[in-house]
């Protein structure tokens, strides 16, 4: 079985209870490895993550103090991988920011950009989802959403750039993650305030990237992404399926695949 999540944004300042939510994270990560042989990650697994250059030495015995509140996750993490799990870790736009210390300490293996892979003879297309916008999409948006997708591609260009990496990695942890958890916690605000919801077939960005993909010819089973915090299983008239997995801090959603290829939605409700 091959299972995937994303979004659980741990450590969020908005949740009420962060360590009763990590809990419930390392639960159902514990629940899938009952069964699974792999599980990916699809990214924005924490509301912030940064390895500061200070933080190089850490180790989960003695983690830096910044990632003390994430020892129980980390540990699980690193149980699953010592049992032959493999565990796929793909960065969002809330934790692009490890540089080596995670998957040292937890054994996971981390991808940068969109991953095509097979599982059970099914061709995949995994990705977090930010930033794969099809070409020509914002030709048809108004001047004003125009204006605010393009600040957001500004930003995360400027969040994976190097520069600008390295020399955030030099201040005081605690400066940092001040600073990070703020922004975030705004974005989480945001989104709880006024949400996105499914925008339809012709709208959604994920939706129409992976339809670009297949017009491009190259066809993909699943395209599976995290990211929009919506629950979506869509065919498309090519036979591929989308799927978008909610997140894991308000729907608690995720999906499986059987060995069989089969693949489904799923929530914590649902037995695996």
């Amino acid at each position: 079985m091959v299972c995937f999540l994303s979004d659980a944004h741990l450590g969020s300042r908005v949740i009420d209870d962060p360590a009763a939510h990590q809990q419930a994270v390392v639960q159902l990560l514990e629940r899938m490895a009952q069964e699974a042989e792999v599980i990916c990650l699809l990214g924005d697994i924490f509301d912030f993550w940064y390895e500061y250059i200070w933080e190089a030495g850490g180790t989960l015995d003695n983690p830096p103090a910044g990632k003390k509140q994430f020892v129980p996750v980390l540990r699980c993490l690193r149980e699953l991988t010592d049992r032959g799990i493999k565990v796929h870790y793909f960065t969002g736009n809330h934790d692009i920011w490890t540089f080596g210390w995670l998957q040292r300490m937890t054994g996971v293996q981390i991808h940068r950009h969109a991953w095509e892979t097979e599982f059970y003879g099914r061709k995949v297309l995994l990705a977090h989802g930010d930033g794969l916008v099809p070409r020509n999409y914002m030709e048809r948006l108004p001047k004003e959403i125009q204006k605010k997708i393009k600040a957001f591609i500004r930003l995360r260009a400027f969040f994976h750039h190097p520069v600008p990496q390295f020399l955030f990695r030099l201040l005081p942890p605690s400066w940092g993650d001040s600073f990070g958890y703020e922004w975030a916690r705004r974005s989480r605000q945001k989104e709880i305030d006024n949400p996105c919801p499914y925008k339809g077939e012709n709208q959604e960005e994920l939706v129409l990237y992976a339809k670009e993909q297949e017009q491009l010819g190259r066809h993909r089973d699943l395209y599976i992404f995290g990211h929009r915090h919506i629950e979506l299983d869509l065919q498309l008239a090519t036979g591929s399926r989308v799927l978008v997995l909610g997140d894991c801090f308000r729907q608690w959603t995720y999906a499986r695949m059987d060995k069989n290829g089969e693949i489904q939605l799923m929530n914590t409700e649902t037995a695996l």
